[in-house]
């Protein structure tokens, strides 16, 4: 077989979710060149960076060889499947699929959903969005106290989108041993260290 010639570019913005694909990107093991741009914050600094070509001018992007894809889900998708010798993603058509593909749509449709609706407070007004919020929160407890990885034995690209949110959103979730825990797993593979190195330009991050 064949190795792939094309080169990987992740349009990265430091500390934002770009990150997980970064990290991702290192677990993978994967040839790729980040390219740093600029982003809207939400603190009102930042701004629209013309060398971004993410159409809605957010990170994360990637360009495979001109092919861009935008958007965390699709982008861990997209990466797991382009190399599968990394062993992140069962195979397509294998019954493992489908729990794998459930926890990425639910992570970006249920989780961090339910996380913003604790952040904003609106799970103390809206009975509705406390129930979602309490319901992510003990499917997501059941599945890492089981562990020790959302499927198993295998650590997947799913991992890295629901660890990687848990970790700006830990605050925001209950007392819980079970997801310590699991993040302390996540936090203990090598690529943390390698992928924390590269969140920022080399100037910025060897700046004291």
């Amino acid at each position: 077989m064949e190795e792939t010639k094309t080169m990987l570019t992740l349009f990265h913005a430091p500390m934002s979710r770009s990150g997980r694909i970064l990290r991702l990107l290192e677990e993978l093991g994967a040839p790729y060149q980040i390219a740093y741009v600029d982003i809207r914050r939400m603190d009102g600094s930042g701004g629209p960076d013309a060398s971004n070509p993410h159409p809605d001018g957010k990170v994360p992007a990637l360009l495979d060889d001109g092919a861009l894809v935008t958007e965390s889900a699709a982008i861990a998708l997209y990466l797991a499947d382009l190399l599968p010798e990394a062993g992140l993603a069962p195979p397509v058509g294998s019954k493992e699929r489908a729990a794998y593909l459930t926890w990425m749509a639910w992570t970006v449709g249920e989780l961090e959903p339910a996380v913003w609706s604790k952040i904003t407070g609106e799970t103390a007004t809206n009975p509705y969005a406390n129930a979602r919020y309490e319901a992510a929160v003990d499917r997501l407890i059941s599945a890492v106290w089981v562990g020790p990885w959302l499927m198993g034995q295998q650590f997947t690209a799913a991992d890295v989108m629901v660890a990687a949110t848990l970790q700006w959103a830990r605050e925001h979730l209950p007392e819980s041993p079970s997801i310590d825990a699991y993040l302390e797993r996540f936090n203990a593979r090598p690529a943390a260290l390698s992928s924390m190195g590269k969140d920022s330009p080399p100037a910025k991050a060897n700046a004291a």
